[in-house]
């Protein structure tokens, strides 16, 4: 679920980050000051309590975007509903703790390692003795088998969304016994524990019919602390019930209801005892925030209101005479402002990080000094700021494009493009021939932006997409409608960078920058504090900027202005567009109708395996087009393959983490994508439920939520029994 624009998993659907990244154990330490991958910028808030405090049976109500289409998440149209459900009710071999890491899951695995490098790699995995399928079948060499032949790639009956991994399988077979699976690789692999999570039975793996088709809107066998009771589409929801024969701690609550319920209707689901729990927008946050206060105080005329204004921008709207429909929108918002005060907001980050794409390959950005140029431009803390600190959430950017902070492959590599700085940004516009008050052709000739190849689209066509929101020129006249002349304290400072990324004793080493990081030496910036609008060959520079419309894209737009206004000051003009979320993705991101875009990642435990194809380098395919992968940017090098394919064949753990935070350093060089901030994850709670909220980078411990006992109150730290 996102709040800024397009969900995440319409982006990610055909990566389909599907392994033990989506799942996490109880919190671990957090990592020793020394390790350079740092510590989570946000704990989880999720009301810790021990399971002694919480109280058995009851119902969970949880908000999800839809009913599934499938339940198979190795299938392309899985969704975020259809991880939830698997976490649940299937085994993993992994899962994350709250640094992204993944640990062994002690109700399934004795243990796996790996026994043998030569000639081969060979994985032996121990499983739990107790550990059986809900058709009281154990769970063991057949079920892996059966999940490795559908996955392997070999055979295409069957419809699978990815083969990462599970393509470097030589054999599985059956150890010194039933309980032990031994699988032996055909080449080297880092990230085996990446598979098998989810496992599912061989019922659903065996046959292609079983794997496209049977496991879509049913799944008679699961092996969690939950089982599947009921999908009911007519009523959109999904009951998940206790499963009596699990052998792990049994689950506190009998039952957890998945409702489906659109971002801008979970403030009145919750309000209306629908739901107990929802991840929601600052708009709802800030609505349960007001609710919090003594009541009445919960006023449509102090904050939120009914419409979404703040109506104490214009106080004679107080005094103005309210219609009989306006009378009873302002009855129900206070009716709903009395039931949220039951909830409070839980506040974290997502595993997810939201990034400026550009479009490398045609138009001003094909030129890597333009690119750069527009990275140098930004002041990537300031826009943190812009999005988090309203929130309350440390404003801290995101230095790595294949990490977040507290995972393993985490380090700050942005040094390897450099530091903010306009004097910088401006000289490598100028080392690329845009200059500042050149000769334009008439204004019916196209702007230097990447031409689309579907033409201009009608007024019409424009506002069908993009709802009222339409077109407007950032540093055109100044006739944008947002205030683009609004003086910023941006400093223009020198910086010290590094190729590689590297860092010691906590400081970056002066190195060289990363070759053609920087303009020429001794190119001058133009001259003056401020410029005007640049042109080269008769055509001003200016970058198409598209963003998503819908609901919840309110925080992507408010970005999008403020980048705009830092590429003004150095003489770029922006076209921003805003289309529908439908059309955002699949007929401007993908299709590569666009300069400039904001869209998010998910971050991995695997980056090697995971990261690679958003990374890798276009090449032509058999029919004469493009093969981007999911490299939306179309920018990619043969040397960051190459540290991909290194990482992900080096089984030293250390090494591999380094291989890739060096591929890190090479992509920010690139400068084809600038990651910003990690994104905000917002979830509203009624106030005794616990052990459930904003999870971070672990996933929900399903058998330790529900609800505070009565009388009880969470304690400091919470206990196991």
């Amino acid at each position: 679920m996102s709040h800024d624009g397009v969900r995440l998993r319409a982006v990610m659907r055909s990566v389909a980050f599907l392994t033990a990244g989506a799942l996490a154990v109880p919190t671990l330490a957090a990592c020793g000051s020394d390790d350079e991958s740092g510590k989570p910028l946000a704990g989880q808030d999720i009301a810790p309590v021990g399971r002694d405090l919480v109280a058995d049976g009851g119902t969970l109500n949880w908000a999800v975007d839809d009913v599934p289409e499938t339940l198979n998440t190795f299938q392309s149209d899985a969704d975020d509903a259809t991880t939830r459900v698997a976490q649940a009710v299937l085994p993993a071999m992994f899962r994350l703790d709250a640094q992204g890491r993944p640990q062994r899951d002690a109700d399934y695995l004795e243990s796996a390692k790996v026994v043998d490098t030569e000639p081969k790699e060979v994985v032996l995995y121990k499983l739990d003795q107790q550990a059986v399928w809900s058709d009281g079948r154990e769970i063991g060499a057949a079920d892996f088998a059966a999940q490795w032949r559908a996955l392997s790639g070999k055979d295409s009956a069957y419809w699978t969304a990815r083969n990462a991994g599970y393509d470097r399988i030589e054999k599985i077979e059956r150890g010194a016994n039933n309980l032990e699976v031994k699988v032996t690789f055909s080449r080297p692999y880092a990230d085996w524990k990446a598979l098998f999570s989810p496992l599912y039975p061989k019922d659903v793996m065996g046959t292609p019919d079983a794997f496209n088709d049977g496991a879509r809107r049913k799944l008679k066998v699961t092996a969690g602390a939950f089982g599947v009771q009921k999908i009911d589409r007519k009523d959109k929801e999904i009951v998940l019930a206790r499963n009596p024969h699990w052998w792990g701690r049994p689950a506190k609550l009998s039952q957890i209801v998945l409702h489906a319920v659109p971002l801008d209707k979970r403030a009145a689901a919750l309000a209306d005892g629908t739901v107990d729990l929802a991840e929601i927008d600052p708009a709802d946050a800030s609505r349960i925030a007001l609710a919090g206060r003594a009541k009445g105080t919960s006023t449509p005329l102090q904050g939120a209101s009914p419409t979404g204004k703040d109506e104490n921008k214009n106080e004679s709207r107080q005094k103005k005479k309210l219609s009989k429909k306006e009378r009873k929108a302002v009855a129900t918002y206070l009716r709903q402002q009395d039931e949220l005060r039951a909830f409070t907001v839980r506040r974290s980050f997502e595993p997810a990080y939201t990034q400026l794409a550009l479009n490398g390959s045609e138009g001003p950005l094909a030129d890597e000094r333009v690119r750069r140029a527009v990275a140098r431009a930004l002041d990537r803390t300031e826009l943190a700021k812009v999005v988090l600190k309203p929130l309350g959430l440390p404003a801290v950017p995101v230095g790595s494009h294949l990490a977040l902070s507290g995972q393993a492959a985490y380090a700050d590599n942005s040094g390897a493009l450099g530091d903010h700085d306009t004097a910088e940004a401006q000289a490598l516009l100028a080392d690329a021939g845009w200059v500042p008050g050149g000769p334009l052709k008439d204004k019916g000739e196209k702007a230097a932006g990447a031409e689309s190849k579907k033409g201009k689209k009608s007024d019409d066509e424009a506002e069908s997409e993009g709802g009222s929101d339409g077109q407007y020129i950032v540093g055109e006249d100044n006739k944008d409608p947002q205030d683009h002349t609004k003086k910023h304290g941006h400093g223009d400072e020198g910086s010290k960078h590094l190729a590689d990324g590297k860092q010691y004793d906590g400081r970056k080493v002066k190195q060289g920058g990363a070759p053609g990081a920087y303009a020429p030496k001794g190119t001058a910036a133009p001259a003056g504090a401020k410029t005007g609008p640049l042109a080269k060959d008769g055509k001003p520079l200016t970058l198409r900027f598209v963003l998503p419309s819908g609901t919840g894209s309110e925080s992507l737009s408010t970005v999008a202005d403020s980048i705009s206004r830092m590429l003004e000051k150095v003489g770029i003009r922006t076209e921003i567009t805003k289309v529908s979320d439908v059309s955002y993705f699949k007929d401007h991101i993908a299709s590569g109708q666009y300069d400039l875009a904001l869209y998010s990642w998910p971050a991995s435990a695997f980056p090697a395996t995971d990261a690679r194809p958003i990374f890798a380098k276009p090449v032509p395919a058999a029919d004469g087009s493009l093969n981007v992968e999911q490299n939306y940017t179309r920018v990619g090098t043969d040397q960051v393959d190459q540290l991909f394919d290194q990482a992900a064949s080096t089984l030293d753990e250390d090494e591999s983490a380094a291989l890739v935070r060096k591929a890190d350093a090479r992509i920010w060089a690139a400068a084809g994508s600038i990651p910003l901030y990690q994104r905000p994850q917002l979830t509203a709670a009624r106030k005794t439920v616990v052990n459930a909220g904003s999870f971070g980078f672990q996933t929900p411990v399903y058998e330790d939520m529900g609800f505070l006992k009565k009388g009880a109150h969470p304690s400091a730290s919470p206990t196991k029994d």
